[in-house]
């Protein structure tokens, strides 16, 4: 981590335990999104979620004197809030993750690519390579529709997909800090993500597609 970030985050640390309420505010403000859809891979409603996202920032006004920095203060958070979440009740679900991958099939559709006896085989077939995303002018405009999409089809993922992708490619966690947080092996963490990823990129395909 960059000196600069070190002494900012040791600068909240400090505000946090001293009772500052614009700090406090701020963190909430800044991570309170993208934990309720976390949370919401652990529990049935939105409603739950929200209460284990608020039982969560009770958590951390009481903690924080405790906090060593052994881990980065989002880290020390999200481990906070998972723990929460799996105490409302949530049943354990690491022995089903292998089987529900197994039956969810490839993540791009085989016959997209050159068969065993083509001269290049494993490639793409012609006009099935993936859409490349736009680089004109108006792409900042379908920046923001492309933004929708992702997000849209991100709430479609089987739950865990979710939580592995949003702490991967939202809040940029390393994958040993995801595997920690959800107790799943390095190896089924890259399925994961490999197969959360390669959904929303082909809902992203499919809608520019659309668009052209």
């Amino acid at each position: 981590m960059a000196s600069s970030a070190v002494e900012g985050e040791t600068g909240l640390i400090a505000a946090l335990r001293a009772g500052d309420e614009s700090a406090f505010t701020a963190l909430v403000d800044l991570h309170t999104p993208t934990m309720l859809r976390v949370a919401r891979g652990y529990v049935s409603t939105h409603e739950l979620a929200e209460e284990v996202v608020q039982e969560t920032w009770i958590a951390v006004l009481r903690g924080i004197d405790r906090f060593e920095g052994r881990s980065a203060l989002r880290t020390w958070l999200f481990t906070i809030m998972v723990n929460i979440a799996k105490a409302r009740g949530v049943k354990e679900r690491r022995h089903a993750d292998l089987q529900v991958l197994a039956a969810s099939g490839g993540t791009v559709d085989p016959a997209r690519f050159r068969e065993a006896g083509d001269r290049w085989p494993g490639h793409w077939k012609e006009h099935e390579a993936p859409v490349p995303f736009p680089d004109t002018p108006e792409g900042s405009v379908l920046g923001e529709e492309l933004m929708t999409v992702a997000r849209r089809e991100l709430d479609k993922l089987p739950p865990r997909q979710r939580e592995v992708v949003m702490m991967r490619d939202v809040l940029g966690l390393e994958s040993a800090e995801v595997c920690d947080l959800l107790e799943i092996s390095a190896a089924n963490q890259r399925v994961l993500l490999h197969r959360g990823r390669a959904a929303v990129r082909q809902a992203l395909e499919d809608y520019l597609k659309e668009k052209a």
